[in-house]
């Protein structure tokens, strides 16, 4: 039997996948969700347009998602564009007065343009930096003891601002931009803003969208993708060399964001369409989940 362009099979299909989401939604229901939202699903127009409508599905079944974005990528762009090199250590940017510049105008446009999707969703949302409101305080970062410039670490989160918008039912959207005691400008590695807003906030979940599906034990290896760990896994794999390379950083991040306060972490392939409702919704999900308990 067909209804329409689906068999009564198909239908059927997608009210189990409905009623699997339900336990989901009432354990989430009201919790505040911080989402670091970077990589190429910030380039794919197709894939920034499902993140948010992923993230208006959240905010519909009644949690509470904060966006703090990154823009990596379309910095390094720009900066190309005015004849200067990139240039990384240590895997932060290094940031000179010209570089931090743009830094701030690439981060404010894209910040603007996550904002206008999700008002075409029908979302209410502000997007600020962590400029505003003095939401993040910096101090400079010397990653290996050397001077890099402009680039924060950061020291204190005022959530003030961020409490007042959800409380009037709007999502905020973060750029990664904190000022100093000496109310100079500071660039901020998204991931660690991201960190530090979701351990300010006290966040049920914090999810990182990157280009890969997750931790591996061995990243030649698909099949070691590692689904689930707690936190004394997540150290040992530090410990003994599993984890390397960009991977390394986030996952620290991960273990300092639970143990002040947030209460599982998710690392999640932003490639893939739809990713934080398979994540959030469904019994497998996808990427690696850090947890200190059991779900359910």
């Amino acid at each position: 039997m067909v209804k329409g362009d689906y068999s009564v099979e198909q239908i059927i299909s997608k009210a189990q996948t409905l009623i699997e989401a339900l336990p989901f939604i009432q354990k989430f229901q009201g919790k505040t969700v911080v989402v670091k939202y970077g990589g190429s699903a910030m380039l794919d127009e197709k894939l920034k347009y499902n993140v948010i409508k992923d993230v208006a599905l959240l905010k519909l079944v009644g949690m509470k998602p904060v966006i703090v974005h990154g823009g990596g990528k379309e910095i390094s762009k720009w900066v190309e564009k005015v004849g200067k090199e990139a240039e990384f250590i240590n895997g932060l940017r290094v940031t000179d007065a010209e570089t931090m510049e743009i830094a701030e105008m690439v981060l404010s446009k894209v910040n603007k343009s996550l904002v206008s999707l999700m008002q075409q969703v029908g979302l209410k949302a502000v997007g600020i930096s962590g400029k505003d409101g003095g939401l993040l305080k910096v101090k400079k970062r010397f990653p290996g003891g050397k001077d890099i410039g402009y680039v924060g670490e950061v020291t204190e989160v005022d959530t003030e601002i961020l409490n007042t918008l959800i409380e009037h039912d709007f999502i905020p959207v973060v750029a990664p931009i904190g000022v100093s005691d000496e109310f100079e400008d500071y660039n901020i590695n998204a991931d660690d803003a991201a960190c530090a807003v979701a351990t300010a906030l006290n966040a049920e979940k914090l999810v990182f969208l990157t280009d890969i599906e997750g931790v591996f034990i061995d990243p030649t290896d698909k099949s070691t993708l590692i689904s689930e760990m707690n936190l004394d896994e997540a150290r040992e794999l530090i410990d003994n060399g599993v984890v390397g390379g960009g991977m390394l950083p986030k996952l620290n991040n991960c273990i300092a964001a639970m143990d002040n306060g947030v209460a599982r972490v998710h690392i999640l392939d932003g490639r893939l369409e739809h990713c934080l409702l398979l994540e959030f919704f469904t019994e497998k999900g996808i990427g690696t989940a850090i947890l200190k308990t059991p779900l359910f």
